[in-house]
């Protein structure tokens, strides 16, 4: 998926970057907190699927804010109020008069005063997983002291930024813990969006937010959204929130991730599209024409066994390694890991079929043998899966392969007529569970 064109807005002095996305009657501004970086965040489909369903039912802006992602860089934490006029100077940059403000964490509390301090640019505002103050304080106990939240940015993740991404992604996304695109990602997403020495300042500015004596005098419609198991912001810092903004609307949805495209995604856009539309569509799936893929190590067992855990769980960090290189290089989407193989689609036959052999090569070297199946036809593509006949007539395929073999349907071979892709018949075969009999060839290596 690609990133829209990245700009630039003026604000005192410094250049912001933004990008605008969709095409709907409303403006959204999305304002995130820490540290972002606009081109990158759409490498990941979850980051980007957000985006889009947001993109869906308005014109969404998003931008870096100083000091991180594409903005320019800062010498010094920038204060609440520069950041707010960096929201004004993106809105008049991208043309918008009026917008609503969806504010996620820190992004909240500029959210807040932007809505207070300018009430004739903000139709809307929307808060997730957002706080009025950072620190606790005695009339404030569900927040954590100022010196131990200090003390934990110190140990636990200045040093630890942009290399061991996964304590962040425990904390802040759980649903994407253990997933080893998630992690890839999320260390690339932070060496990029900001240095660990900025990350500290951003972390010392955010530790000075109080805007609640700002709350009561917010006069537009405000939706407040909290995670009930939220791991980073405790829910009761969303309902005082809502509780201090007059005629605020709470609501309080299951889950632990602190991040809104994190765990169940759809909901959250739902509640925001009903709020600001005044109806909640029903995303259709997308079904596409695509190569469905399905790698599996033969023998994997056996060499397991043969190997003892430790080499084995080291053997197959490899080959995954391997496989996603291959995939990335051919333009594959992974679409999930299934132990010791992968599933993966492509909008090409020929690349997928010279991704297959690729594969085969790279584990080759690596003592392990790999065998592809390849169909293409429609499936639906949702958030996290695909689906559709097409699928299961893959996976058959790809159990009949022998080892180091791609075996593709002959619908996969027709498509590639004149490609210079040679095939061997391997005469018609049933698969289990799917109407038929199907004629299947082996790509010759």
């Amino acid at each position: 998926m690609r990133a829209p064109r990245t700009q630039y807005a003026r604000s005192g002095g410094a250049s912001i970057a933004y990008q605008v996305a969709g095409d709907g009657p409303i403006d959204v501004v999305l304002v995130l907190g820490f540290a972002t970086h606009l081109d990158i965040q759409w490498d990941w489909p979850p980051f980007a699927r957000f985006f889009e369903r947001i993109g869906s039912f308005s014109r969404l802006i998003l931008f870096d804010k100083r000091g991180t992602g594409l903005s320019d860089p800062v010498t010094e934490a920038p204060t609440l109020e520069q950041r707010v006029d960096d929201v004004r100077a993106v809105m008049d940059a991208a043309g918008s008069e009026r917008a609503a403000l969806f504010g996620v964490s820190e992004g909240g509390p500029m959210s807040v005063l932007f809505a207070a301090t300018h009430p004739e640019r903000v139709g809307a505002l929307v808060l997730h997983g957002a706080m009025g103050r950072t620190t606790e304080a005695p009339d404030y106990p569900w927040a954590s002291p100022a010196e131990a939240l200090r003390e934990s940015a110190a140990e636990f993740i200045a040093p630890y930024w942009g290399v061991q991404p996964e304590g962040m992604l425990e904390v802040f996304a759980p649903s994407f813990a253990g997933d080893p695109q998630a992690v890839e990602f999320a260390g690339r997403m932070e060496r990029s969006a900001a240095s660990p020495a900025m990350v500290q300042q951003i972390f010392e500015m955010f530790l000075d937010i109080d805007v609640r004596a700002v709350l009561p005098t917010i006069h537009v419609p405000t939706l407040v959204l909290h995670r009930r198991g939220d791991r980073v912001v405790n829910r009761r810092a969303g309902r005082e929130l809502a509780a201090q903004i007059p005629n605020a609307r709470y609501v309080e949805l299951p889950g632990i991730d602190h991040l809104p495209w994190a765990g169940d995604a759809e909901e959250i856009v739902g509640e925001i599209e009903e709020f600001l539309t005044g109806a909640r569509s029903v995303p259709e799936p997308d079904r596409v024409l695509a190569t469905v893929m399905f790698t599996d190590i033969v023998g994997s067992t056996e060499l397991a066994a043969e190997l003892g855990d430790a080499r084995w769980r080291e053997r197959l960090v490899e080959h995954h390694a391997a496989v996603r290189r291959e995939l990335e290089r051919f333009r594959g989407r992974e679409v999930k890991n299934l132990g010791d193989g992968h599933l993966a689609v492509f909008d090409g036959p020929a690349r997928a079929i010279q991704c297959g052999r690729a594969i085969g090569d790279a584990t080759r070297s690596s003592g392990l043998d790999v065998r592809v199946g390849l169909h293409c036809g429609e499936v639906e593509l949702t958030e996290d899966d695909v689906r559709g006949i097409a699928v299961h007539i893959a996976a058959r395929i790809a159990s009949l392969a022998g080892a180091g073999e791609v075996l593709v349907s002959s619908t996969v071979k027709d498509l590639v007529a004149g490609s210079g892709i040679a095939f061997e018949d391997r005469g018609t075969r049933e698969l289990r569970g799917v109407p038929d009999e199907w004629r299947l060839f082996a790509a010759a290596a």
